[in-house]
């Protein structure tokens, strides 16, 4: 069970990265279907975030697909919120509520395939503030990164095309992450004894989904596998 695991953990951030995702929402889905004590399941996912988000985010920058002008109003208000929403004491009741309905989100995420957008848009600086309020305090809370919300909030309103909105939300989640990290110090972070293979495993499909997603891949081929194990994770944690 656990060989099983470090696969699916690599095969999920090959798959993340590409679509310059950190992998959280998926490493949580994995923690639930192979019975991981709650108590590791924020920090392990957001330490994992932190490793597999900055590599997409180099090997997207390296491509030519950022821009920091799109990055920096979402980042200046959810930083400090994923710092606050990662120091709440959660009732594992409500952090199972709470998450599992954050993983739905990410499914229906995952199932919504939007064309290359011609048009682009500038959004609104008060608009994103809010947003990025909004979703740093849910990426702290639940531990999460955020750009699994970020990503189809940018692509709906036409702010970005597919690969900058993959660039953007991937530094989104290595900072969010880090923030996360730093509030979850204060209270105490525990980790697995096997935390170690889990980041190796997921450095390694970081390496290779985000050379793929920013070089050779159009569109994300794993929507449908990836919005299955999502869903059914969500409705597993909200029924048990």
């Amino acid at each position: 069970m656990e060989i099983a695991l470090i696969v699916c953990i690599l095969i999920t951030a090959f798959l993340y990265a590409s679509a310059g995702q950190g992998g959280a929402s998926g490493y949580l889905a994995l923690m639930a279907f192979f019975s991981i004590a709650p108590a590791f399941m924020k920090t392990s996912a957001l330490l994992l975030n932190v490793f597999v988000s900055l590599i997409a985010f180099i090997l997207y920058y390296k491509a030519g697909h950022f821009r920091w002008k799109l990055l920096l109003p979402f980042a200046l208000t959810s930083i400090p919120m994923a710092f606050v929403g990662a120091k709440l004491d959660v009732n594992p009741h409500l952090y199972k509520i709470v998450l599992g309905l954050l993983l739905l989100v990410a499914a229906a995420r995952m199932l919504y395939k939007p064309s290359e957008i011609k048009d682009i848009k500038t959004p609104s600086f008060l608009i994103a503030l809010m947003a990025g309020a909004v979703i740093g305090f849910l990426a702290g809370m639940t531990g999460i990164g955020g750009g699994i919300i970020l990503s189809p909030l940018i692509l709906l309103f036409n702010w970005a095309s597919l690969k900058e909105t993959a660039a953007v939300s991937s530094i989104f989640i290595f900072l969010n992450s880090i923030s996360g990290l730093i509030g979850t110090w204060y209270s105490g972070i525990i980790l697995p004894p096997e935390i170690i293979f889990w980041l190796l495993a997921g450095m390694a499909g970081g390496i290779a989904g985000g050379y793929a997603g920013s070089r050779k891949f159009t569109v994300s081929w794993s929507t449908h596998a990836l919005s299955a194990v999502l869903m059914i994770a969500g409705v597993k944690l909200l029924l048990v």
